[in-house]
């Protein structure tokens, strides 16, 4: 009898520990970059100050996969290639700016004609 009240003893604390988990999705920031320009990006880089993110190679109009942050703002560095030249979208500083740190976000990354290579990207940040 004492051993058939141990073992349930055992086998509760066990269900117990591996039935309790501090995975909580609820916490983490998701990000994905979304190409709203008529250019293919290439080799895409996000840094929000929170990690750093390499997306890859985006064509006009596409979309990529949600990439985990630790924390960001409503506008971040990105580094992309268009055809042979590289852009950059360079924040001054995030004074004023509200951290995020939790949910599900786009960066919309459009492109204009210039040729400049600070001032040819924009971001636009969407809460998905």
């Amino acid at each position: 009898m004492k051993h058939g009240m141990k073992n349930s003893y055992y086998l509760f604390l066990l269900f117990f520990c591996f039935s309790c988990s501090d995975d909580d999705t609820s916490n983490v920031l998701q990000i994905r970059v979304i190409n709203a320009s008529e250019f293919d990006y290439k080799n895409i880089v996000v840094n929000t100050s929170g990690g750093e993110q390499n997306y890859g190679d985006l064509d006009a109009g596409q979309t990529s996969v949600y990439k985990t942050f630790d924390f960001a703002y409503r506008f971040a560095y990105v580094e992309l290639q268009i055809d042979d030249d590289i852009f950059i979208f360079q924040p001054i500083d995030y004074i004023e700016e509200n951290l995020i740190t939790s949910g599900n976000y786009s960066y919309e990354i459009s492109a204009n004609d210039s040729n400049d290579q600070f001032s040819r990207l924009n971001i636009n940040l969407r809460n998905d």
